[in-house]
């Protein structure tokens, strides 16, 4: 393909897209520009393996530090394991691009997004989505496109598309809308706690310049020739699925409408169904008869079968009778239960939270400035960060055996969801300037685990004493839509979540929402049904929010008595390189001295940290009397360093030494120095005046007792 460019004008920003430019050999590729940041999005398409029952979509994001003119750190020099960034970045693409493509396609589809530049304005994300769905369209894979993201930000009273970093930062609100001819697919917000409208206009705001792009899309295809390509489903053996019908419908219904059932035992006797009226009977057919050929040419059909009917079946009990399968109302939350300091108490603080079946223990730790992640070598605007929280699913979770592995990309996602929940409720560093991780052990899942965790997190952060300012809580909101009838569900269980169509987490405090993540298994959703739901979210976090606190009113006034003690202090920065030390060698010292840890910023501000409060304030005073500025008239304890002819030197503070000459060493004459006092004598001398060339020079003369006094007890201490 020629190399075909188009200029989109988008609220002021140019984006630029460059097709034919790079990669011939993918199946589409598009460069996509906006200011300095580029990315280079690439689809491609294989044919399927045999055996495959499920949509085999990849998508990764690549991130090269050259795009930012940085060599990779380590030792070789070159990109490794991807950041935590990258890895939410692929979810994002992967998120609103997996429903619009079509659940029975079978090909290997593989996404590759790679920020080749990236300036300090234009963030990639929203860029690589949309980026995506344009690859997509050009490699001619089925698609119920186009789709396209953008970032929405609050500046006072303003709604900001596609702001900078800096604007984001700034602000109030960062919310990425991603969305299709059919509606809005994808959502994914961090806000500090603005009230629903307010988020429910942004994306509507949001919505409306994805249609602007997604017109966009759609005359690049008729500049270029293209046209969309459509797919229709495999054809099902409607024999068989009249057979399933018949034989397992009235025992589906008969289970799903016990709701007294917990998850295990009716997964049991849906399979108990399936195994005793379908493979049974299949089983004792002719090998001529169609059932039992179409059965052995495909042995997972009846299984697929057996779950569309099922899911048919809870779809249609929900929107006919208004009920669900655990017997709740549609906005009925789960039974709750919550309670703190559930471990002993050398963990720092921890809860677990009950919703149903599913349960998250959470624990917080409390640690030092020198343990907040380094975010060196991530192409990010931030340096490091103060807060982690980590998500845990292990098999055992839902009943399963399975080897553990590093966290996947769904462990990373909700860590980082449930992370940005909490992050405007924590206090600013300033006022508490301990780095705070959060681990979430999902210890039993039946749906909406991550805002499980949100709950269990709060409340470990107030066991620990964080003196968050409000208390966090949250929901996941769920969808049965067929043709014109929707309903929505609150507080989703897994059943519910596999076969619906929507998983919706909302949350937030009392004043307002902190986090949004929706996710479509469907090609869209109305603006205004997204509203339904955020609203319909609000007295379910309320209501869960009452039951939080009634297990801890609120954060503890002190913290465990084996978290670290911090102590913060400012120097002048002048001094950073005298406390540091040639080589770090006095700032080591003073480690070594008080068995305390010290941190330095480079504003001046000194973290020291330590096991136990006294050696802690050890470190404080062998800092500050290192930093001090001496002035005429001070008096002070100093040690004799070294004599000479005319004089003794002492050491007044740490690394600070001046002369006391001969004339000052005594009242009367002093005939040799050695006669007075000897090295490594402590004794109590006066500033007298700094010379010329700034120099020291002490006295022994003309000390009030009672000042000389002060100074040995200050010593002592």
């Amino acid at each position: 393909m020629q190399e075909f460019n188009k200029l989109i004008s988008f609220d002021g920003r140019d984006i630029r897209l460059r097709v034919g430019l790079l990669a011939p050999q993918a199946g589409g590729s598009v460069l996509i520009e906006s200011g300095e940041t580029a990315v280079l999005v690439t689809a491609t398409r294989a044919a399927g393996r045999e055996g495959m029952d499920f949509l085999p979509l990849m998508v990764d994001y690549e991130e090269r530090q050259y795009a930012v003119g940085r060599i990779p750190g380590g030792f070789l020099r070159r990109e490794g394991r991807p950041p935590e960034k990258a890895i939410l970045i692929s979810r994002l693409i992967d998120r609103p691009l997996r429903p619009l493509l079509p659940h029975w396609l079978r090909d290997d589809i593989q996404i590759v997004a790679t920020t080749l530049s990236m300036d300090e304005e234009v963030p990639p994300d929203v860029l690589a989505v949309t980026g995506a769905s344009i690859a997509v369209l050009l490699a001619q894979i089925p698609f119920s496109g186009p789709m396209a993201a953008v970032r929405v930000g609050l500046l006072g009273d303003d709604f900001l598309l596609n702001p900078t970093y800096r604007e984001t930062q700034r602000g109030d609100l960062d919310l990425v809308v991603a969305g299709s001819p059919d509606g809005v697919v994808m959502v994914e917000a961090g806000a500090n706690q603005l009230p629903e409208q307010d988020v429910i206009e942004a994306i509507d705001f949001g919505y409306e310049a994805v249609r602007e792009l997604i017109s966009a899309q759609r005359e690049l295809l008729g500049e270029l020739g293209l046209k969309m390509v459509t797919s229709e489903p495999p054809v099902v053996n409607e024999e068989l699925e009249q057979f399933i019908q018949k034989q397992a419908t009235s025992a589906i219904i008969k289970v799903l409408h016990q709701s007294d059932l917990d998850k295990n035992a009716r997964d049991l006797a849906l399979e108990e169904i399936q195994a005793t009226t379908i493979d049974k009977e299949i089983a004792e057919l002719s090998p001529e008869d169609p059932l039992k050929v179409a059965t052995t040419e495909n042995p997972k059909v009846v299984g697929t079968l057996f779950k569309s009917l099922t899911k048919k079946l809870m779809r249609s009990q929900i929107l006919e009778e208004g009920m669900r399968v655990d017997g709740r109302k549609l906005d009925q939350v789960r039974p709750i239960s919550c309670s703190v300091g559930v471990l002993p108490k050398r963990v720092h603080g921890s809860s677990l939270f009950n919703r149903g079946l599913t349960q998250v223990l959470s624990i917080a730790t409390l640690g030092t400035p020198g343990d907040a992640q380094d975010l060196g070598d991530d192409l990010h605007p931030m340096d490091e960060k103060r807060y982690l929280h980590h998500y845990n699913f292990p098999p055992f979770s839902v009943g399963e055996t399975k080897p553990l592995r590093s966290p996947g990309r769904r462990e990373v996602g909700h860590g980082a969801l449930a992370e940005r929940a909490l992050i405007p409720v924590l206090p600013p560093q300033e006022d508490f300037p301990y780095v705070i991780r959060v681990v979430s052990e999902v210890v039993s899942s039946n749906g909406s685990t991550s805002m499980g965790s949100v709950c269990a997190s709060t409340l470990a952060l107030m066991d620990a004493g964080v003196p968050i300012t409000k208390p966090v809580s949250g929901a996941a909101m769920g969808l049965i839509a067929e043709g014109n009838e929707v309903r929505i569900l609150t507080d989703i269980q897994g059943i519910e979540d596999f076969l619906g169509d929507m998983d919706f987490k909302v949350a937030g405090t009392d004043t307002g929402i902190t986090a949004l993540q929706m996710d479509m298994k469907i090609t869209g959703l109305p603006v205004a049904t997204v509203a339904k739901a955020i609203m319909q979210a609000q007295p379910a976090r309320l209501h869960i929010l009452e039951k939080m606190l009634g297990a801890i009113q609120k954060p503890r006034p002190n913290l465990s008595p084996y978290a670290p003690c911090l102590l913060i202090m400012k120097i002048d920065p002048e001094f950073i390189g005298l406390v540091i030390g040639p080589g770090g060698k006095t700032i080591k010292g003073i480690t070594d001295q008080s068995g305390s840890k010290v941190d330095i910023d480079d504003d001046g501000t000194v973290t020291i940290s330590a096991a136990q409060s006294e050696r802690a304030l050890k470190a404080q005073k062998l800092i500050y009397n290192m930093t001090r500025k001496l002035n005429k008239g001070d008096v002070y304890v100093g040690r004799v360093t070294r004599i000479i002819d005319i004089g003794a030197f002492v050491e007044v503070l740490p690394g600070k030494e001046g002369m006391v000459h001969i004339s000052q060493l005594a009242e009367g004459r002093v005939g040799k120095v050695e006669d007075v006092v000897a090295v490594g004598d402590e004794i109590v001398v006066k500033v007298r005046e700094f010379d010329s060339k700034g120099r020291l020079n002490l006295t022994r003369l003309g000390i009030h007792p009672d000042a000389a006094a002060k100074a040995r007890a200050a010593a002592v201490r």
